[in-house]
């Protein structure tokens, strides 16, 4: 319309990751405001409400960091994948197979002590999601098809195993009425760190570290940012486009069934819904972080931070949908934010062209 169009930057904006985010958190909130005005409560009042409940004590940050543990690694497994231009959409059954995993190893080596058996249940948990991707990993590679609906679909067979295991042969035999697994042996229980928090925090924050220093720093994260920005500056300097969406997508189930492994710690069987919609969550987390990694921290705690205000805010008689209203709206203002840190408006006269893959490589090596 009168000629203007959207023409891709040179070079991102500094910052852009993180003006974004904040722009759709202003924007949010301003909006909040209204909704809250509409309802005859004071917004000022809520939303220090909602601050102190996420993070005025000690007691409360273990809240909010409990919270942003499964939000920060299922937005990590998306934004892995994200990374290299593929949608994971599947963290959540990748979730309930790790957690499916993980309950496996202790009903292996129930015996074991304690640190054992915990790291044994982790590394099953990332095993058995890893392996749920490796599926449309190979579509993907080999014969290119959608890694969208395959993930998605896996989902549902996630589901439906985990409800056959707690329905049938994993069932507890003492339990009446509604069915459950059997408690998972004692000491697989993760110690507690502080106050609710236990050391997924520290596994978590561990693995973000690590992996975005990996990422940032190593040959291997530069070919994913190549392989990310265009394949065919991927195809030109050598890099694998098979190998790397083989490795990316497995290892995008990975970190996700690392989540289903973290929350049996957390919890004292596997149930049905294990997953608790993180998977689904993650995407949002992702999409949030613009698909980088570096970012995913933040953000996770942030969206952990208006959970744990939405529920504190029921106390006042305000809906707890204001909070979900809050995360959703967050998500509209960041990506539409987003979209101007990485693009510009320019006129009908404007000419934006030039080499694309020269362009692409330029933009990657910065």
């Amino acid at each position: 319309m009168f000629g203007f169009r959207l023409a891709k930057r040179d070079q991102a904006l500094p910052g852009g990751q993180v003006l974004a985010f904040g722009i759709g958190l202003i924007v949010a909130l301003a909006f909040g405001a209204v909704l809250l005005v509409v309802a005859g409560h004071s917004p000022v009042e809520i939303y220090l409400k909602m601050a102190d409940a996420a993070f005025g004590s000690p007691q409360a940050w273990s809240t909010t960091l409990t919270q942003a543990v499964p939000l920060g690694l299922a937005g990590l497994a998306v934004a892995v994948a994200g990374s290299m231009g593929l949608w994971n959409i599947g963290a959540e059954g990748q979730i309930i197979a790790g957690a499916i995993a993980g309950s496996w190893v202790a009903r292996l080596g129930p015996d074991l002590p304690g640190p054992m058996l915990i790291t044994l249940m982790l590394i099953g948990a990332a095993i058995g999601g890893g392996l749920l991707a490796l599926g449309p990993a190979i579509a993907r590679a080999h014969l290119g098809v959608n890694e969208i609906i395959t993930t998605l679909m896996l989902n549902e067979i996630a589901l439906r195993t985990v409800r056959y295991l707690v329905n049938g042969p994993w069932k507890d035999p003492t339990s009446i009425g509604f069915p459950v697994a059997p408690e998972l042996p004692e000491q697989a229980a993760l110690p507690t760190l502080f106050e609710r928090a236990d050391i997924s925090v520290l596994i978590a924050a561990a693995v973000l570290i690590v992996f975005g220093f990996y990422a940032a720093r190593s040959k291997w994260g530069f070919e994913l940012r190549i392989a990310g920005s265009s394949e065919k500056a991927a195809e030109y300097v050598g890099i694998s486009l098979k190998r790397k969406i083989l490795t990316v997508l497995v290892l995008s189930g990975a970190i996700a069934g690392l989540v289903g492994g973290l929350r049996l710690g957390a919890t004292d069987r596997i149930v049905e819904g294990v997953a608790e919609g993180w998977g689904f969550a993650g995407i949002i987390v992702a999409a949030l972080a613009l698909m980088r990694p570096s970012g995913v921290a933040a953000v996770a705690i942030a969206f952990g931070a208006l959970r744990v205000g939405g529920v504190a805010i029921k106390g006042q008689g305000v809906p707890a949908s204001i909070a979900e209203i809050i995360q959703a709206l967050v998500l509209l203002g960041a990506l539409g934010a987003a979209v101007f840190t990485t693009y510009r408006i320019v006129g009908p006269n404007s000419n934006s062209g030039g080499d694309a893959t020269s362009r692409d490589m330029s933009e990657v090596a910065s």
